[in-house]
């Protein structure tokens, strides 16, 4: 017995324009679309539910190509300090958890951003001892890519200045911020931190994965492609509490899991991980970073970063080192999925590529792509690889990426539709929590290059602006084509998945702005309502 959907309009993104009035389902897979009389008609015994979509109007299920799903439910379970516009507020929210939490114990928080400051000068060590003296803290900025963390912090460690400042180029940029006597660490120095922060239990875990689960679900998104693995302690537990999640506790969201080059030697041994595969959990690519971020001044570039001449940048491995992690997942059969933000990053990642090609039928990932050479756009024609991009970016990093990168330099930046028009193959994301999860958001940035919090309405690079058809084939036959399942999600078509993304407005139809902040109407994932808005 099967479900009619019906009453909206569907669009199967076969091709632009293409609409079906009625789509027929069974056992969690789409059987056939056409007409509401011609389903009826050929499954008139089989229908034992017809769903209303009032007016809505549907789509493939809506898939985030990059995303970090636990980190994302932590931001419900802890200090989000994202949607904070001044050094002040953030340091005074942590004096409020002060507060409340108990002398010794760890307060950790995330999402600082000083570009959205008028003071855009770092938090240091010396403020976080003024409102914190007898806590440990650490609060890592919005990319991931830069913390600081206090003095009680250091002493529970048991890191001395002299042998951080011995670390050299492991700890943060003594350029930009003088010394470590300011506390803040950046790329692999973060690990002498991170190691040492107390390890979260497996109910926390499943805590954050629900939460980020039903977060998700209300934002129109049926599945995500998502790295986690490397960050909680054992790279088993955190399997485990996805296994929890998705598998006992039932709740649906299609997992495509990526594999920290640090864990995927355990995840490799790890003989659970066979059994627990299913349509809800699969594990794609080797994970690895090959540079940091613009907004800390650590993603590898071609020149030397305008606003401070002294540095390009950071290679996060040596081009040995590089080379060794990528003869590893070809030795594992594994496809890689590299963060390469700068051009001289992304170039040194298609080296690797070239040299140590993928197995056939599987595909690499370029994973933001953010600032490239012409050159690089050209190489990749010739590669088997997928651009992760995040469209949101453009609204969190203009104007103030044009003053850090330099306008007069020759490369492309955020430069969607020159990939697009090149024939590259590009999936959307949003790096959540590092950016808002929302798909529809995502899409409204790459069709207007603009932010919808922006009362001026700036328009960056409005030749890079996507069509709404492309902007949304990001998220459906972009993210299935990056997780190899062009053949059996991303489209509303026979023997396709029955995930569908029910939108309150038609896109195609009514103003952006109008259809961003009317939403989510339901979200369907193997044809179980798992959301429906009031």
């Amino acid at each position: 017995m099967g479900k009619c959907w019906w009453n909206g309009t569907i669009y199967t993104m076969e091709h632009e324009g293409h609409t079906v009035e009625a789509v027929y389902t069974e056992h969690g897979l789409i059987v056939a679309t056409g007409s509401k009389e011609e389903i009826e008609g050929r499954f008139h015994d089989h229908i034992d539910e017809v769903v209303d979509l009032q007016g809505g109007t549907m789509f493939p299920g809506f898939v985030d190509s990059h995303m970090h799903l636990i980190g994302h439910g932590e931001t419900f379970l802890k200090l989000d300090l994202s949607i904070m516009n001044s050094r002040e507020e953030v340091l005074q929210a942590v004096s409020k958890r002060v507060a409340v939490m108990p002398k010794g114990s760890w307060i950790i928080a995330e999402g600082w951003n000083e570009n959205r400051w008028a003071d855009k000068s770092p938090i240091t060590r010396q403020q976080l001892d003024e409102v914190a003296p007898d806590h440990p803290v650490m609060l890592r900025r919005i990319c991931r890519h830069v913390l600081v963390v206090n003095a009680r912090t250091l002493e529970a460690v048991q890191i001395e200045e002299s042998q951080i400042i011995d670390e050299g180029d492991a700890t943060m940029d003594a350029t930009e911020y003088g010394t470590t006597h300011y506390g803040i660490f950046k790329e692999n120095a973060q690990d002498l931190i991170l190691h040492a922060v107390p390890d979260v239990t497996e109910a926390y875990l499943q805590e954050a994965l629900k939460l980020a689960i039903q977060h998700a679900w209300s934002q129109g998104l049926v599945g995500g492609h998502t790295e986690d693995l490397s960050y909680y302690g054992s790279c088993k537990r955190t399997i485990n509490a996805f296994n929890h999640v998705i598998h006992v506790n039932s709740m649906k969201f299609r997992a495509h899991l990526l594999i920290h080059h640090m864990v995927v030697d355990e995840w490799k041994n790890d003989e659970l991980v066979a059994t627990m595969k299913s349509s809800m959990l699969e594990f794609g690519a080797m994970k690895i970073f090959a540079d940091g971020s613009l907004g800390g001044r650590t993603a590898l570039l071609s020149h030397h970063y305008a606003d401070d001449p002294k540095t390009n940048g950071i290679a996060i491995h040596t081009d040995e080192e590089l080379n060794a992690l990528v003869q590893k997942s070809r030795f594992y059969g594994m496809p890689i999925a590299v963060h390469a933000i700068g051009d001289l990053a992304a170039e040194k990642v298609l080296d690797v590529m070239e040299r140590y090609p993928t197995s056939e039928g599987t595909r690499d990932r370029l994973i933001h792509g953010q600032v490239l050479s012409q050159d690089s756009l050209e190489r990749m024609k010739t590669l088997p690889v997928v651009i992760d991009i995040q469209p949101t970016f453009v609204a969190s990093d203009y104007p103030w990426v044009m003053e850090r990168v330099g306008v007069g330099t020759d490369i492309h930046m955020y430069a969607w539709q020159t990939m697009l028009d090149n024939g590259l193959h590009c999936a959307g994301g949003s790096d959540a929590p590092i950016e808002h999860v929302s798909p529809l958001l995502g899409m409204y940035t790459a069709i207007t290059r603009t932010s919808c919090e922006d009362p001026t309405q700036t328009v960056y690079q409005p030749e890079e602006r996507l069509s709404m058809f492309d902007a949304i084939s990001l998220y459906t036959t972009g993210s299935a084509y990056a997780s190899g399942h062009e053949h059996d999600r991303g489209l509303i078509r026979e023997g396709y998945s029955a995930d569908f993304t029910v939108l309150k407005r038609d896109p195609f139809l009514n103003t952006s702005i109008r259809w961003l902040e009317e939403g989510i109407a339901m979200t369907v994932i193997d044809e179980s309502i798992v959301y429906k808005r009031d």
